[in-house]
């Protein structure tokens, strides 16, 4: 690191805002050496939408333009260095956002959310995860530039047709294909599987899994890659959840396990959680539904998302855009569920003979490529972790279990149909994600959210007016 700052006259520093989006600027090296323990950063950025359009203050209080958008400290993580291989290599610090007057870190800033969460993981259960994701992706021959003049329809897709793990198709942009892997490879950002998916021009690349902080960076910054690498081939990406009413949409599939920080092993295995987390004269079968090779302490972590997954939706869908992804028949999860190798359910639990014991997981499969990682694993970790503490039992049994009940999965709990219904849910004085994430994000975020729809509610859309310009 050392030798590749004293190379370079600028650093890059870099946060991710409440959308996910990123926000940075250059710094001059003089002034980065003299300020890594933080400098000055306007706090608009946490209080304007993705857009740069300013919230309103009844929403949002660190909108009040009363307040002059005072500036926050913005403290570079030495440990995020990356250098970006389309910009000479420059060095790139990822930063976390703090209070100047407390210097606690914001309770919005998501990267600083994710690290609590950690942390809490760590001081109260003696636990840390393992977390990967996977995202999807529609590609297109565009730019800015003609996307403006076309506003937003009839886009000429990167590739025709339905051909998912295609090994010819990615030979047509291969520059494209194998400039995103090579960027990637140089930034440290390990992907264990890179595809194509089905649909037009859609790529699926499942980011290696980690400890919770260096997958999220990882996420983060593979978005930043695609669109980047994207821009010197005349190339478009997008991760919003539903690029197209007529075919799947993009998922962002969050993974996850976790292991005891003193203990070798993965706790979702019976065979290493044995009596973990017991007190003495309680076994592991007490209050535990039977699925077989799964641990106490899985359906524990499980029990807790279920519970937390209807307040923390507008985290995992966090736009207009997302709803329309979560619609019966296309692989979608729409109700509060879960099933062994089920990709019908919210939850799928992956476990032996799929998957060697070590690797028995959840996949969450809720979230939407749209949805901010650093927010996703902190409410995943958060909902899981209170699960563990008060040693929840699992609602139900399996989705395929139910199937066979009497009225099959009909009462399971449909999840927010838009996200007005989601952030509602969220907002309520006793909802889990108040008491897992705390007062000051959910207030602030349910802002944002109430602010989003709000635009929605004024917008007249492409669908409005080539539906009744004519005809009424």
């Amino acid at each position: 690191m050392e030798e590749a700052l004293t190379q370079h006259s600028h650093v890059k520093l870099q946060g991710c805002d409440i959308d996910g989006l990123p926000r940075g600027k250059l710094v001059q090296m003089q002034k980065f050496q003299k300020s890594k323990d933080g400098m000055g950063f306007c706090n608009v950025v946490f209080a304007w939408d993705s857009h740069d359009v300013v919230y309103s203050s009844r929403d949002v209080a660190m909108a009040d333009e009363e307040s002059g958008y005072p500036d926050i400290i913005a403290i570079p993580d030495l440990s995020s260095f990356r250098q970006i291989p389309w910009e000479r290599n420059l060095p790139l610090f990822l930063v976390d956002f703090h209070d100047p007057r407390s210097s606690l870190p914001l309770p919005m800033c998501p990267r600083g959310l994710l690290k609590r969460i950690v942390q809490e993981g760590i001081s109260d259960l003696n636990v840390v995860a393992n977390v990967g994701v996977e995202y999807e992706f529609f590609n297109f021959k565009e730019t800015p530039e003609s996307i403006a003049e076309k506003n937003g329809t009839n886009l000429t897709k990167l590739t025709p047709g339905m051909f998912g793990y295609s090994v010819t198709r990615p030979v047509i942009n291969s520059d494209y294909f194998h400039g995103i892997l090579d960027a990637c490879n140089a930034m440290n950002i390990p992907l264990e599987c890179y595809h194509t998916e089905t649909g037009p021009g859609v790529y699926e690349a499942a980011i290696q899994y980690s400890d919770p902080v260096t997958l999220c960076d990882n996420a983060h910054l593979f978005k930043t890659v695609v669109k980047s690498v994207g821009l010197k081939h005349g190339i478009m990406p997008t991760f919003m959840a539903k690029p197209h009413n007529n075919l799947p949409g993009c998922s962002g599939h969050t993974h996850v396990s976790i292991r005891a920080v003193d203990l070798p092993g993965n706790l979702f295995d019976p065979a290493v959680a044995k009596f973990w987390g017991l007190r003495e004269g309680e076994t592991p079968d007490d209050g535990i539904i039977s699925i077989e090779k799964t641990s106490h302490v899985l359906q524990w972590f499980l029990a807790g998302v279920l519970e937390g997954l209807p307040s923390v939706m507008p985290i995992f869908a966090p736009t207009i855009n997302s709803y329309k992804r979560l619609v019966e028949n296309y692989w979608a999860p729409i109700t509060v569920s879960y099933g062994v190798e089920n990709r019908t359910t919210s939850i799928r639990l992956i476990t032996p003979p799929t998957c060697p014991p070590s690797a028995t997981r959840l996949e969450i499969r809720v979230p939407g490529a749209d949805a901010n990682p650093y927010l996703t694993v902190a409410a995943i970790l958060a909902c899981g972790y209170d699960g563990i503490k008060r040693k929840l039992a699992l609602p139900m049994p399996p989705a395929e279990v139910v199937q066979k009940q009497p009225g099959g999965r009909s009462g399971e709990r449909r999840l927010a149909r838009n996200l007005k219904e989601a952030y509602e849910e969220m907002a309520k004085p006793d909802s889990m994600a108040r008491r897992v994430l705390g007062n000051g994000f959910v207030d602030h975020y349910v802002g944002t959210r109430t602010h989003e729809w709000r635009v929605w509610e004024r917008a007249v859309t492409n669908w409005e007016v080539s539906r009744y310009f004519e005809v009424i």
